[in-house]
């Protein structure tokens, strides 16, 4: 009776982790799936990082001021 008992609570161990890493997998997907509604083909929403070239761009060099 006592193995019987042993492994059930065993099974049950396995069941609930289960649960929780298709409940955590289930959040994730939902969020890649936001991120790709959003994306539009050219680049992503990023306030914080200003106005950016895809291709590193290449610097503008400033006219010398004349002396």
């Amino acid at each position: 009776m006592v193995c019987i008992a042993i492994v059930a609570f065993g099974v049950m161990q396995e069941v609930a982790a289960r649960r929780r890493k298709r409940a955590v997998a289930a959040g994730i997907d939902r969020e890649v799936s936001d991120l790709i509604a959003a994306y539009d083909g050219h680049a992503f929403r990023s306030p914080e990082l200003g106005l950016t070239m895809a291709d590193g761009g290449e610097p503008v060099k400033q006219k010398e001021a004349k002396r």
